[in-house]
């Protein structure tokens, strides 16, 4: 686990740039720092650049870069390879030096070529030199566990790096905003691959290999959650016991996978159902004690601390909890451009950081449930949607009607419930269950310089899904899952140089998911596949009850501590300064939103999600204008 970056130019780059843009991820890797530049083909110059937070193998011999034995091909990896025993039995011709993971890459290319991606099963972002094909690779794991960007200034000049900070580094970075994507952010609270907030400045997409050669780029996707999907159902899973019983064997291959490091490893443990069967299957595998780690709120309608400790008395883990205040929440609020980069405003983040901030004081691994929600219908709307569907011919109908001019301004349409909504929404096949929320839609072209068109993902189709719930779950593993739940967990926990590891990410739970019918995930319920496998190892008397998840008080927060903050960041000189919003109606929809706060009602007022949005926006646009 670390930070890597690096660079592939024409111009005259100097190792002591590759060392600055190398230095500002020191936080990802105390442990050791490496840089170094090559020679690329005739022209082209290569710096490769990694900071080390030590793992497995604690020796200098997991040093990086790293080479292979010919002096081929070298490398720079952040991240975890969970099979790389398996893998290096495989490879027993290649004299191996070290017990990382890492070498096991190199000898895994030397053998198979890029196609060794296909054989390996981890958490990854990946930048590999090969000196006899004249080429650069930058690879990302399957489901976008690791960060990895990329500024393109043209074919010949290619900067890439873990976090957006050590591409701001580097000499021919050019730093313009991205004006375009900030509505879509508003509306979303993340921002969405491939984009990111700087002009010609990308995330490489979960999934993707990137070949750079002299003059030439060539990207693919060697895993595909589409493609995979189509393949993989074709092999559904039709008994209820026997998907169970599969699952649960690989939770554990997982779990146990994810237990190996020469530091100590913890997990957290909310009191939710995906982050006690982890912890409960480590404790089954593991000889002692696990260390587990909860954050607990004075507020009772908030904690779920008591829960967890339950849970952890339950299943015989050694338990640490931290409770904390809403100032403790509030003093890391600052750090939140820092450490994210870019606008990012699910505000979970912040708890996150103080979970981990808790776990670094013990261990330097964690396990987490993420994934659960996603890959085994979590989320409410799943339900919501199944509702959807069956009134599919109704809404079509209601539709027509609401066509018809005069009777939109009615807002009937806003009276309704959130399925009516959906079902009676735009009639667009690409976007059919991402609607349904025309009112925050509506909020945030008004206060836009200029409107945006389009805020759904137009991609639906290519699923080939008819189920709505289906489709829905299959468009937030591509999207939701890894633009937000893991980028926030990732520059969360290392913050503080702390690995987070996902079980229900694995590769082989993932393609499962795939295989297993809805109707053993949504029934009546939610995740009632692992809801019952977690069963097997608590109570359902100890597990049912209501989720709370990290809440954070954005509203308190906006209309008071924040208030005069907001205030200035929506003074009309400023936002003409910026030329991104309309100072007219955004004056006026954010002194609407002080005056009437939320007030838990479909009502037109109920906007602290998009005022944090913007509050977040605009703290980092304040950091980076003060750098400059």
């Amino acid at each position: 686990m670390c930070g890597i970056c690096g660079f592939i130019s024409n111009k005259s780059m100097q190792k002591k740039d590759l060392a600055e843009m190398n230095r500002v991820l020191a936080h990802r890797g105390p442990d050791d720092h490496g840089e170094e530049i090559y020679q690329l083909g005739t022209n082209l110059c290569v710096g490769f650049a990694q900071r080390r937070l030590a793992i497995m193998d604690l020796s200098e011999k997991g040093h990086q870069p790293m080479h292979s034995g010919d002096k081929r091909v070298s490398v720079v990896f952040n991240g975890e390879i969970y099979n790389f025993r398996e893998l290096k039995e495989e490879l027993h011709d290649y004299p191996f030096q070290s017990d990382c993971d890492t070498e096991v890459i190199l000898a895994a290319y030397l053998k198979w070529g890029i196609d060794f991606v296909e054989k390996v099963n981890g958490m990854f972002a990946i930048a590999l030199l090969d000196r006899y094909d004249n080429s650069v690779y930058l690879i990302r794991d399957r489901i976008g566990k690791k960060p990895l960007y990329y500024y393109k200034q043209d074919e010949n000049n290619i900067v890439f790096g873990s976090e957006l900070k050590a591409i701001a580094r580097c000499p021919i970075f050019r730093q313009e905003v991205n004006r375009e994507i900030v509505g879509r952010y508003l509306y979303r609270q993340y921002i969405a691959a491939p984009d990111t907030i700087y002009r010609n400045t990308w995330k490489l997409e979960p999934g993707s290999v990137l070949q750079i050669r002299e003059n030439s780029l060539k990207q693919y996707k060697y895993w595909d959650i589409a493609r995979k999907y189509k393949e993989e159902k074709k092999e559904s899973i039709e008994n209820y016991e026997v998907a169970k019983s599969e699952l649960k064997k690989l939770l554990k291959d997982a779990v146990s996978r994810r237990l190996e490091a020469d530091v100590p490893i913890g997990a957290f443990l909310s009191g939710g159902y995906d982050s006690s069967l982890v912890c409960a299957v480590a404790q089954e595998l593991s000889q002692e004690p696990v260390k587990t780690f909860s954050i607990g709120f004075y507020e009772e309608e908030l904690n779920e601390a008591e829960y967890a400790k339950q849970i952890a008395r339950h299943i015989g883990t050694e338990h640490e909890e931290l409770y904390i205040t809403e100032q403790d929440m509030f003093s890391v609020l600052e750090s939140i451009p820092v450490y994210y980069d870019e606008p990012f405003a699910d505000p979970s983040q912040i708890p996150t950081m103080l979970v981990s901030a808790l776990a670094k004081r013990s261990v330097s691994v964690v396990l987490s449930g993420d994934g659960g929600d996603e890959l085994f219908g979590g989320y409410p709307i799943y339900s919501i949607l199944q509702k959807v569907q069956k009134k599919a011919l109704w809404g079509k109908a209601v539709h027509c009607v609401r066509s018809v001019p005069g009777i939109r301004g009615m807002r009937l349409w806003e009276k309704m419930n959130i399925a009516d909504r959906i079902a009676t929404d735009d009639i667009n096949k690409e976007a059919k269950t991402q609607t349904g929320i025309r009112t925050y839609i509506d909020a945030v072209n008004r206060i836009l310089s200029v409107p945006v068109n389009n805020f759904y993902y137009e991609m639906e189709s290519k699923y080939g899904e008819k189920r709505y719930d289906i489709t829905r779950m299959l468009l937030d593993m591509d999207t939701y899952l890894p633009e937000d739940i893991l980028t926030k967990v990732d520059r969360a926990s290392m913050k503080y140089a702390l690995e987070c590891r996902c079980p229900l990410l694995d590769k082989e739970i993932l393609e499962l998911s795939m295989r297993i019918p809805v109707s053993f995930k949504v029934d009546g319920d939610s995740k009632k596949i692992l809801k019952d496998i977690t069963h097997d190892y608590i109570p359902k008397e100890i597990m049912q009850r209501p989720k709370k998840g990290f809440c954070v008080p954005m509203d308190k927060w906006l209309r008071g501590v924040l208030r005069e903050k907001l205030l200035d960041w929506t003074e009309e000189g400023y936002l003409k300064e910026q030329g991104i919003f309309n100072p007219e109606t955004t004056q006026k929809f954010i002194l609407e939103y002080l005056r009437a706060g939320d007030q838990g009602k479909w009502s037109g007022h109920n906007f602290s999600r998009i005022c944090w949005s913007y509050f977040v926006f605009q703290q980092w646009y304040e950091a980076e204008r003060k750098k400059r």
